[in-house]
């Protein structure tokens, strides 16, 4: 995917309307400290244009990043951060639900684990979650630089059994730093996204 253009179009926060866009969507979910906004930047080739809190928890609306004219990336606030307060982590969690069952244009659900720890029990309730949603979702292994090489099937398999991925699941291990995954991300994006 060359990137010509790309738009933060539309932030919505807990009340707000989600808009009803006409171009086809990918969702992005993960932990808080997952490395959303990183893949989100390393996806459309900008340093910062996601903005990469030093605090994690911050992304609190969905931000609808248009690429192209031709679809959005959809950046979901990130899960499981403990300092927020139960009231909000349920309201952020209708917020998602919402839109996992409102967008007429949503085509796939990326979700971000950490390649280097065993699934937390909000990723494993977050995979079942979405997979309810009638979804299959793509395992974004990130954080792939932090581990050697000869670990990364160890690892995949350790994500693969933690979440108990329904068969066939596509895991993808990715690195911010390094770009590695990126490509085979965009190849899925593409395939999603292409109308019948």
């Amino acid at each position: 995917m060359v990137i010509k253009s790309i738009n933060l179009e539309t932030v919505c926060g807990i009340t707000s309307t989600l808009p009803e866009n006409d171009k086809p969507e990918v969702a992005f979910a993960g932990k808080s400290n997952v490395g959303k906004s990183s893949l989100i930047n390393a996806l459309m080739n900008r340093k910062s244009y996601a903005r990469i809190s030093a605090t994690p928890g911050k992304t609190q609306t969905i931000n609808f990043y248009n690429i192209n004219d031709a679809l959005y990336l959809v950046d979901l606030p990130g899960y499981g951060y403990a300092k927020v307060s139960e009231k909000e982590k349920e309201q952020w969690g209708k917020m998602i639900e919402r839109y996992l069952h409102g967008s007429a244009q949503l085509r796939a659900v990326f979700l971000l684990i950490d390649i280097r720890h065993e699934p937390s029990a909000n990723d494993k309730m977050m995979y079942k979650w979405i997979v309810a949603q009638g979804y299959e979702p793509v395992i974004i292994a990130t954080k792939l630089d932090k581990i050697k090489r000869s670990q990364v099937q160890k690892h995949v398999k350790m994500l693969k059994e933690g979440l108990a991925l329904v068969p066939g699941t596509t895991v993808i291990p990715f690195s911010s730093v390094t770009k590695q995954g990126r490509d085979e991300i965009w190849e899925r994006i593409e395939n999603e996204c292409k109308t019948d």
